[in-house]
């Protein structure tokens, strides 16, 4: 026996229609579902920025009157020795730590790839400096790397290779590398992640037929594997330099900048200057140029590893 179908133009027909164009075609649904979201980036997002440009052209000092001073703001950025000094800092910190974020994180995706035993753990164990924050992280090593009782020094003392009694954060060098292996350690999570989604979807069997015709590990690697993993690859750099260049929580919580301006990166040179020195209006126009720099970083980036047909 087949299924009839209502012919067009009887009653059970536009009964038909107009349950599933009710449910298919009207755009007053869809719109009701996204404007939960589009009210949250116009209240959060929009409003205030539209509001920081407003404040970027005054001298608003935080606490008391203040004035409309045009583009002076702006036109005193090329002279800021101590906002130039944070950028040049700040982009040897995201040199420093992208490359080696990688490469952990490819090296752990490599590990967790393979479902033998112990890889969920694994997985977990190396996801868990990521979920714990850079924050947490930063304050228990306020603790480690304490001179003479902390791990940090316990260890290298143990080792030999120190007598225990470094203290890092008196040296601006000594601060970054620690630094920066706390932020490498704590972030190489996601970038596990998003690699190990991209290695996933690679088919097991283009791996064993190049195994069956005598390809090494690495020849597997560098002719199947990394050209398939351009995006997550280009996905996982866009983040860490968004990341590096937007760094403030283990600066803040660990060094405050210091010793003097040495560990300061721009992000927390603009805030010592909008709650530090009180120069609201100053601070405003130099986040508002922290924008447009990370936009046109992140824009390069898509462009150079985009997919080229």
């Amino acid at each position: 026996m087949s299924a009839t179908t209502p012919r067009a133009g009887t009653p059970s027909a536009t009964r038909a229609s107009r349950r599933y164009g009710t449910i298919t075609h009207r755009s007053s649904t869809g719109l009701l579902l996204v404007l939960p979201a589009l009210a949250f980036i116009v209240v959060f997002v929009l409003v205030p920025f539209v509001f920081a440009i407003g404040i970027s052209f005054t001298n608003w000092p935080l606490v008391g009157a203040f004035r409309f001073i045009g583009l002076e703001n702006f036109a005193a950025i090329p002279g800021d020795t101590a906002f130039w000094k944070a950028v040049g800092y700040t982009l040897l910190y995201t040199a420093i730590v992208t490359g080696p974020i990688l490469l952990v994180g490819y090296l752990m995706a490599v590990v967790v790839r393979a479902n033998r035993r112990g890889s969920t753990v694994l997985r977990t164990l190396f996801f868990l400096p990521y979920v714990i924050g850079l924050s947490t992280l930063s304050f228990l090593l306020v603790l480690e790397a304490q001179p003479g009782s902390g791990a940090v020094n316990l260890v290298l003392q143990g080792l030999g290779i120190t007598d225990g009694q470094t203290a890092w954060f008196t040296s601006g060098p000594l601060a970054t590398v620690l630094i920066s292996l706390l932020v490498v350690w704590g972030v190489s999570g996601l970038t596990m992640v998003l690699l190990l989604a991209g290695m996933q979807a690679v088919p097991r069997e283009v791996h064993e037929s190049a195994e069956v015709d005598g390809a090494t590990w690495w020849q597997r690697e560098r002719s199947i594997t990394l050209p398939m993993l351009r995006r997550p690859i280009a996905m996982s750099l866009i983040l860490s330099v968004i990341g590096s260049f937007l760094a403030f929580s283990q600066f803040f919580i660990l060094t405050q900048g210091g010793p003097g301006t040495d560990t300061t990166p721009v992000v927390l040179a603009i805030y010592n200057r909008a709650f530090v020195q009180l120069q609201v209006g100053s601070a405003t126009a130099l986040s508002l140029v922290l924008v447009l720099v990370v936009a046109l970083v992140t824009a390069a980036q898509f462009w150079l590893l985009r997919e080229k047909d």
